[in-house]
């Protein structure tokens, strides 16, 4: 949506964004949240016809035969959804409840839990993959083909080399609270 010069003369309707550059623009944490915002807003229009939030259906990527793991340890799946893992243990309880998940003991590690997707969750991912394919296909439509391989590698070069940080942050913040 952009904003249009608000000129006297008619012909003059271009683009703010090229006579103006948003402050934000300069920003990469508010680009982030910005285009977090509009692929959670999208996903959520394709994925909410089968009563299901973003992160839900990213569980049945993860679990599915098609894309994923089936038989995959819950923690695991917190770990690859960027969760704690009491956020997915809700999430996994939210989709045994819709019929979507099966969880199991682990026999060899009774203590952890190992997800897959039932018949109902196949089917239903079967039916939101193509039109979740097509949304992602529409959200980098403004960019050539090329560009939006080079998007994809520079922002998981981003994301993976911060993941570092990350794990030692939170190695750092457990310490700190176990020694109070």
């Amino acid at each position: 949506m952009a904003s249009l010069n608000l000129s006297t003369d008619p012909t003059a309707a271009t683009p703010l964004s090229s006579t103006l550059t948003p402050p934000w623009h300069g920003v990469p944490t508010a680009i982030a949240r910005r285009f977090h915002q509009l692929c959670t807003a999208k996903t959520a229009e394709v994925v909410g016809e089968a009563g299901l939030t973003p992160l839900q259906y990213g569980v049945l990527i993860h679990l599915s035969s098609q894309t994923g793991k089936p038989g995959l340890e819950q923690n695991v799946l917190a770990d690859r959804l960027n969760v704690d893992r009491n956020t997915a243990s809700v999430l996994v309880e939210q989709l045994v409840k819709k019929g979507v998940v099966e969880r199991k003991v682990n026999g060899a590690d009774r203590r952890a839990r190992l997800l897959r997707l039932t018949a109902k969750g196949e089917k239903i991912f079967a039916r939101l993959r193509p039109a979740h394919a097509r949304l992602n296909e529409s959200i980098l439509a403004p960019i050539k083909p090329q560009e939006r391989k080079l998007l994809m590698g520079l922002l998981i070069r981003v994301i993976e080399a911060n993941r570092t940080g990350e794990a030692s942050g939170s190695r750092q913040r457990r310490r700190r609270t176990s020694q109070v």
